[in-house]
């Protein structure tokens, strides 16, 4: 496909031009066409300069790489004249360049810092991956504010490297037996700005067993400033990061009764409230479905799911929250269905999208999840992780070559993912 094409049907469907990766911009002419979303011509002359490469005014048939700049997406129909006015330049000569859209094209030239590492931001996948800790409690601490993510693009977020910090000290707490609702409620007294505020000082705060207290100079203060002694323990250990994740507690929202799928016959939790008990508001179903899916009790997290949609309506955040768990279940045929009523609900979930193409190439159709995953890129090309499911099925599928441009691309916008090892691996086995 020549340049001239792919610069007309950007927007509709990801070309494989798209993800080129830019090695070294040494020697390279780059142009700009539109105007850019974030930096100004002077700076981003400068940064090409830095890098070996050479800022100019036209497309000519000697341009190596055209940046299209992300201002133009503030409007569908200003992007239309500007992809047409593209296609005109291009057109004009005989250049075959590289054409990335300038978000991508920043990560991929983006300057070190003082320590020599490249900026990092995590997604929710990757967070829970490199924390070994359920997805469904990430979700749950981001909608409870407790992470606040560095930028979001639609139902996608990326936060980081202080959120995973944050995130890191709330799974302490997991891990010493407070569950979810509870960290929640015991955060919430320990600062004036409430859980959120106080989920910014994990590593001020001290367990004695499900108390909690935060230490303010010499001095413990608990719940409501109340001062503590101190013969309370000096906090978590490292130890306690290898301990499970305790089980969810019955509380007043849930009934214990006995169910068949209980392991030697013990009662388990169901997300039912009891006769006699206030019936849980959506938001609390959501919270014991995050409780019990953390735990592991899927059975029973589904049913509160399913709850909070009879409670709430149909929404594509709890039909994606389902499609989840049910494939964690293992119950693919489900979890697709699930998945396209969330996108169904909500065109621009990509996340769910992504998923939804994990789901369809794990059930072999593979051509399917080709075109998800790839919606899904001419939206976001900067979603690392649908690089990486992309580039697995294409390389499933025997497209050895476009796989190894995801690759790639992977690497330059997560080169802290725990997936990255396997990414490079992939490359060099192929080179």
């Amino acid at each position: 496909m020549s340049a001239i094409e792919f610069i007309v049907t950007l927007g509709t469907s990801v070309m494989d031009d798209q993800t080129l990766i830019i090695q070294s911009l040494a020697g390279k002419r780059v142009a700009v066409f539109g105007r850019l979303a974030d930096a100004t011509i002077r700076d981003a002359r400068h940064l090409i300069q830095t890098k070996g490469g050479t800022l100019v005014d036209q497309i000519d048939p000697l341009t190596d790489v055209v940046v299209l700049g992300d201002h133009h997406r503030a409007t569908e129909k200003e992007s239309v004249k500007q992809t047409a006015r593209a296609s005109v330049q291009i057109a004009s000569g005989d250049g075959n360049p590289e054409i990335v859209h300038e978000n991508l094209f920043w990560r991929m030239v983006e300057p070190l810092d003082a320590n020599g590492d490249v900026r990092r931001l995590y997604t929710v996948g990757v967070m829970a991956d490199v924390l070994d800790i359920p997805r469904a409690a990430v979700r749950h601490w981001v909608r409870r504010g407790l992470l606040i993510p560095a930028r979001s693009v639609g139902s996608l977020s990326w936060f980081n490297f202080e959120q995973l910090l944050i995130a890191r000290g709330l799974i302490r707490l997991m891990r010493g037996g407070l569950t979810l609702r509870e960290i929640d409620t015991k955060l919430s007294g320990l600062a004036a700005g409430g859980a959120t505020e106080a989920a910014q000082m994990t590593d001020r705060i001290v367990a004695d067993g499900r108390r909690l207290s935060l230490r303010r100079g010499g001095r413990l203060v608990g719940s409501g400033g109340q001062l503590q002694l101190h013969f309370y323990a000096n906090g978590l250990s490292e130890e306690t990061l290898e301990k499970p994740i305790a089980p969810a507690k019955c509380d007043n929202y849930l009934s214990t009764i006995s169910h068949e799928d209980s392991r030697d016959g013990e009662d388990v939790c169901l997300p039912f409230p009891s006769r006699f008990s206030p019936g849980p508001s959506g938001d609390e179903l959501l919270d014991i479905a995050a409780e019990l899916e953390a735990a592991g009790q899927f059975v029973e997290a589904g049913e509160a799911l399913r709850a909070a949609l009879q409670a709430e309506g149909p929404t594509s955040h709890i039909c994606f929250m389902l499609a989840e768990l049910l494939y964690r279940s293992g119950d693919l045929t489900a979890a697709r269905e699930r998945y396209f009523m969330a996108i169904e609900l909500d065109a621009s979930h990509l996340e769910a999208r992504t998923n939804l193409g994990c789901v369809l190439a794990e059930l072999g159709e593979h051509e399917l999840a080709i075109a998800a995953l790839e919606g899904v890129l001419s939206q976001q090309p900067d979603y690392a992780e649908a690089h990486w499911h992309l580039a697995g099925v294409l390389e499933d599928t025997g497209r050895s070559t476009e796989a190894k441009r995801h690759w790639q691309t992977f690497l330059v916008l997560a080169p802290a993912s725990p997936w990255a090892a396997t990414a490079r691996k992939r490359l060099a086995s192929r080179s």
